[in-house]
C-alpha cells in the first residue's frame, strides 16, 4: 500500500513521538507498505522551521536526511498535482495540505493525517 504521510505525522513517525497513534505506527511500520513523503512537506518544514515555529522541530535538511534515512520515498510535486487542487472543495485553506490531498488522490495514495478538516476530502484518507 502507497501511504503519503502529512507533515505532523511525517515528523511524529521519524522522532518516533508518543503523538503518533497506534494505527499508523502499525501501517509505517508494515511490509507491504511504501512510505512516501511530499516535496511539499520538506518545503512545509523548511518554512515554517525558518519562521521560527515550534511545531516544526527539525530544519528542512535535517527532515529530508532523516526520511531518507528512514527509506521513505520522495514524492515530486508534479503539474497534475497543483491542477488538480482546483478540483477540491473548500474545506481547508492551508495550500500544504492541499497540495497532499491533490497528490493522494492523483496518484492514488492513502494519506494519512492527523487533521479532521483534511480527512474530510476522501474516505481514502486515514484519520489518525
Amino acid at each position: 500500500m502507497n501511504l503519503l504521510l502529512d507533515t505532523h505525522v511525517a515528523l511524529w513517525a521519524i522522532t518516533d513521538s508518543p503523538r503518533l497513534a497506534a494505527r499508523a505506527r502499525e501501517l509505517i511500520g508494515s511490509p507491504r507498505s511504501s512510505i512516501w513523503i511530499s516535496t511539499a512537506t520538506i518545503w512545509e518544514i523548511t518554512i515554517k522551521h525558518g519562521l521560527g515555529r515550534g511545531d516544526m522541530p527539525v530544519s528542512g535538511h535535517d527532515a529530508l536526511r532523516y526520511f531518507r534515512d528512514s527509506g521513505y520515498r520522495l514524492l515530486p510535486i508534479e503539474p497534475e498535482h497543483a491542477t488538480a487542487i482546483a478540483d477540491l472543495p473548500p474545506h481547508h485553506q492551508d495550500p500544504f495540505d492541499r497540495m497532499l490531498v491533490a497528490q493522494a488522490l492523483t496518484e492514488p495514495m492513502r494519506l494519512i493525517t492527523h487533521d479532521a478538516m483534511v480527512a474530510r476530502y476522501s474516505d481514502s484518507i486515514i484519520e489518525i
